[in-house]
This record gives C-alpha cells, sequence and structure tokens, in this order.
C-alpha cells in the first residue's frame, strides 16, 4: 500500500480535538495518528490530504508551512445528517525536490481513486494541481478541470511550473488528457488579453466574476461535467479573510465559496477537490474557519449525491427539440432530479475518443434561451472543440 509517504496528524490537533464533544466531526473522522496508525480506509468514501509544499509558489521566502489550524476548525464543525464515512489520513511533507512531493500525492490520489474514495487534498501552492491531473493517466482518456480562481493560470509553458502557470503544463504536457478547462470567478485585470484570447481559442470556459456572483446557480452544470476541482483561496475576497492571506478586495464572499464547494460535492463526476494557496499566520481564525467550511460543505455536498437515470428508458426524462437557423438542438430533462442536458452532436468522420460527452450539462435557462433563437454558448464552444 503506497500509503508512506503520508505522517500522522500532529498530536497537537489530536489533544485538541479531545476536548471537543463527541459530536464533532473530528470525533466521528478515522484519522491518522502515531498512536493509533494508519486507519483502515474498506468503508471510507471522503479521505483527507494535506500536502505542506509550497515551493513553486513564485512568492515564496521559505517560511515553515502547516495545516493544523485548518484541522483544529474542521474538526470543532458538528456533521450533517451524513451516512458517508470520512477519514483524515494525514500530510505529505515536502520532498526532496518538489518532483517528490508531486509523484507521492499522485501516487496516493490513484490508490485513493483506485478504491473509489474521493481526496479532499489541502494544499500549499496551487501547481499541485498538476499532479492531482496526472494521477489520472490510467483511468480515464479525457478529464475536466473547473478552477475556481482570478486568473487563469496559464503562465509560460516554457519556464519551470510555478503556482500561477500549471495549467501552461497540463496543456502542452503528453499525454494529452485535458478535453475540457472552465475558470469560475475570474477576474479580467489579472489576466492579459493574450490569455483571455487563448482561453477562447482553446474553446476553454470562462466566467468572471460578477457572471458568477450574479446567478451562483450556473455553477451546477458546470461542475456536474467536473472531474477535478481546484479552488484557489485568492479567489475570495481580502475582507472574508486574515491577515496574511488577503489579496485582492474583489472576490466571492464565504456564502458564495461555501456555495461553489456544495455543488462541486453534488456532482456525480467529481472525484477530487483540492483547495489551495494557503497562507498560515498568527491572524489565521478566519482563513482556517474558511477553509474548514469549504470542506464542509463540499462533504455535505457528496452526502446529498443522486445518480440520474442514463436515459435509455424513455420513461425517465423529457425530450425538447429546438430548432434555430439550421441547427436542432436537443435537450433532455431528468424526471428524477429536474436537471437538464443538451446533446452535442457527434461528426462521423472525426475521430473521436469523447463518446461519453454526448450529452452536456445545462441549465432550464439555456432552454429558454434556445427557445429565443440564443444558442447557448456552452454547446457551441464543446461542439467546435468536437470538431477539431
Amino acid at each position: 500500500m503506497n500509503f508512506n509517504f503520508l505522517t500522522p496528524v500532529p498530536d497537537l490537533v489530536l489533544a485538541h480535538n479531545e476536548l471537543l464533544s463527541t459530536q464533532v466531526l473530528g470525533r466521528k473522522l478515522k484519522i491518522h495518528s502515531e498512536q493509533q496508525g494508519f486507519p483502515d480506509l474498506d468503508d471510507v468514501k471522503i479521505a483527507i490530504v494535506g500536502v505542506l509544499e509550497n515551493r513553486n509558489d513564485v512568492n515564496y521566502i521559505g517560511e515553515p508551512f502547516q495545516l493544523n489550524e485548518i484541522r483544529k476548525s474542521l474538526y470543532a464543525l458538528f456533521p450533517g445528517n451524513w451516512y458517508l464515512n470520512a477519514a483524515d489520513l494525514g500530510d505529505i511533507q515536502s520532498g526532496e525536490s518538489v518532483e517528490d512531493t508531486y509523484y507521492a500525492l499522485r501516487t496516493i490520489i490513484n490508490v485513493l481513486l483506485e478504491k473509489n474514495i474521493i481526496p479532499i487534498i489541502i494544499g500549499g501552492s496551487q501547481d499541485l494541481t498538476y499532479a492531482n491531473y496526472r494521477a489520472y493517466d490510467d483511468f480515464m482518456p479525457m478529464v475536466n478541470i473547473v478552477n475556481i480562481d482570478s486568473n487563469f493560470d496559464l503562465g509560460d509553458s516554457a519556464k519551470p511550473i510555478k503556482n500561477n502557470s500549471f495549467l501552461g503544463k497540463i496543456i502542452l504536457e503528453q499525454p494529452y488528457n485535458l478535453f475540457n478547462y472552465s475558470t469560475l470567478g475570474y477576474q479580467t485585470y489579472f489576466n492579459s488579453q493574450e490569455e483571455i484570447d487563448l482561453m477562447d481559442k482553446l474553446y476553454f470556459e470562462a466566467y468572471r466574476l460578477g457572471e458568477v456572483i450574479n446567478n451562483i446557480n450556473f455553477v451546477e452544470p458546470i461542475m456536474r461535467d467536473a472531474n477535478i476541482v481546484s479552488m484557489d483561496l485568492s479567489s475570495v475576497r481580502s475582507s472574508e479573510l486574515s491577515s496574511k492571506q488577503k489579496y485582492s478586495p474583489n472576490g466571492f464572499d464565504g456564502k458564495e465559496i461555501c456555495a461553489i464547494a456544495r455543488y462541486a460535492g453534488i456532482s456525480n463526476k467529481v472525484s477530487s477537490f483540492g483547495v489551495y494557496e494557503y497562507k498560515p499566520s498568527k491572524d489565521d481564525q478566519a482563513t482556517s474557519m474558511l477553509m474548514a467550511q469549504v470542506i464542509w460543505y463540499f462533504i455535505e455536498g457528496v452526502n446529498c449525491r443522486i445518480t440520474d437515470d442514463d436515459f435509455s428508458d424513455a420513461a425517465s426524462y423529457q425530450k425538447f427539440t429546438v430548432l434555430i437557423d439550421d441547427d436542432e438542438l436537443i435537450f433532455y430533462k431528468s424526471n428524477k432530479t429536474g436537471r437538464w442536458w443538451i446533446e452535442i452532436p457527434f461528426l462521423p468522420n472525426v475521430n473521436n475518443k469523447l463518446k461519453r460527452h454526448t450529452l452536456l450539462p445545462c441549465m432550464h435557462e439555456d432552454y429558454i434561451a434556445a427557445t429565443k433563437g440564443k444558442i447557448p454558448e456552452r454547446w457551441y464552444k464543446a461542439f467546435k472543440k468536437n470538431s477539431i
């Protein structure tokens, strides 16, 4: 078993946990500890993994890094009416090189995916998303990533990987497994026009902060198609965070970032979730509590998952056809969950390994817009991507 890379949860955190009510989450988790050893994962569905690595942060100055305050905050929360078991597997220490840490994280995620356990990665720098992505190489031919971030993190792929340039490496490195990349909450003034144009040219999805805040519900269909969700704390506005974490006066508030985490949890496809760019400080309570609540809402979402029918039985869905100019748009609505999909036509002459992507999650609003002659942008981008 490749869990040798993990060190136990510190005794300091466990001693704090012993003082809490027996009803709190910290008393319900299976915890990797020095005394008890590694927990049995047979009936575990969600596993927390800390990664003490931030050397590829562009602002790294060698400060010590730990996740104790997040754990204390998380353990002190009361669980919801949950039926799934969760575990805290402890931390991956920073390796001799950053590549060693990537290897350890990739190996552990690989084992967890094999066991059908969803890892929640609490990290230092967001370039760890690259290692998370590479863990899927043996699992699926194509991967969808959703990044909650104020930046695209494209960077210059010719330079060494950093926390603001990991996407370039994901796009350009073989094997090419990235199908779709969506950024939620980007802020235009933090991204060059060239990067915005490139996102468009690659038919990736990018949603501005104001767009997401105005209708937080449209996060749901984007998450419904995601495999990996990566959340950068710099997407949260500074008034919600402690002094060292402050980045921008604009961003998501605490309620919005927790709603996004819950949508990620509810998605049946999301099989790993990471929260990155945590900066420990003495004045820490607000940030560690917000991260704890984000993790709580993700776990809550996973507990609320409902599997949709596969549309093989006509009684399980309603089908709607809309004509727009020369295009025939076919929508499906699940009778069980009320969720909507739109069909993407496939070109017979294209060698395409994406047959599973024939249905694209969408919203009821997309159907309404189509009846008024407006083609949904997500459908257009997915169609163009499949035509390349």
